[in-house]
């Protein structure tokens, strides 16, 4: 492995470039960026993104990113501040309202799912310190359900699975739970509701259907076997495997696929950046997936 890396051939050679930002990639983030320091002390915020990139997709530690991104700790540093101030967040909304402006948004419908992740030993073990931050859970979002250690982590998506918004919970924490705090992550439009929500049994709850019809948005949820049947839109509820599909794709980033970070908030801008990346991809002009 070290030989492979030292020529070029392993993920920190030129394989590992394939996961750094393009020229229109960048020309859409470049604007929200914060103002760069003196000349000649710091990166360029480009090159800071793209070792931040590599880490999301390769998995690896900071310690083992290529020097090509500068110093690990500088590029750890910036992730952590930019984490802080909210910066991937307002890169995440500025990507979806250029994919609502033009059109590439399904409002017909929205579709949620929770997907367990297992966390790394290394996840465990957060400072007292770190916890009592106002923006960090108590628990870290860290807690042993069936699959194991870890967290849980909550899609929504369009109908196409393009990823609108997602939060984290532990491991154990059911769905339904978060359910209003999810579709709250989404802030495209203000005014703008989806036509329908498309969820499993797992939010087959009065609290959601109320919350749903007070916003005069269908409910495309099928009941529970203690439940009275209700009617279900099945054709709408075929296309709720659009969430599944995206939850798979962002656990191609081994960062999202696995959790290392002992904060909740640490990981979630993992997820948040795995987001921006597929957004981005969706803007090229060939629209790839």
């Amino acid at each position: 492995m070290a030989s492979k890396q030292r020529t070029g051939r392993g993920v920190g050679g030129r394989a590992g470039k394939r996961y750094e930002l393009t020229d229109e990639g960048w020309a859409r983030i470049e604007p929200l960026m914060p103002r760069q320091g003196p000349g000649g002390q710091w990166n360029d915020h480009r090159t800071t993104l793209n070792g931040i990139f590599w880490i999301l997709n390769s998995g690896a530690q900071w310690r083992d990113m290529p020097e090509r991104y500068g110093k690990c700790k500088s590029v750890y540093d910036r992730y952590r501040r930019w984490t802080r101030e909210g910066m991937f967040d307002q890169i995440l909304q500025r990507l979806h309202v250029q994919l609502d402006k033009d059109g590439r948004i399904d409002w017909s419908v929205f579709d949620v799912d929770g997907s367990n992740i297992r966390a790394h030993r290394s996840a465990a073990g957060a400072s007292k310190a770190s916890k009592n931050r106002a923006d960090e859970p108590a628990d870290s979002a860290l807690g042993r359900s069936r699959g194991g250690f870890g967290t849980k982590l909550h899609l929504v998506t369009d109908g196409r699975g393009t990823p609108l918004g997602a939060t984290v919970t532990a491991g154990q924490s059911h769905e339904s739970k978060s359910f209003e705090r999810l579709m709250d992550t989404v802030r495209i439009r203000r005014r703008r509701r989806p036509e329908a929500v498309a969820g499993d049994k797992g939010y087959s709850y009065p609290r959601i259907r109320d919350w749903l019809r007070r916003r005069g948005i269908e409910a495309v949820i099928p009941a529970r076997s203690d439940q009275p049947r209700r009617r279900l839109n099945r054709r709408v509820y075929r296309r709720r495997n659009a969430v599944e599909r995206c939850i798979g794709w962002l656990k191609e980033c081994r960062r999202v696929a696995t959790r290392y970070e002992k904060l909740a908030t640490h990981y979630l801008a993992f997820v948040k950046l795995a987001m921006i990346q597929r957004c981005l991809r969706l803007l090229e002009p060939s629209g790839r997936t």
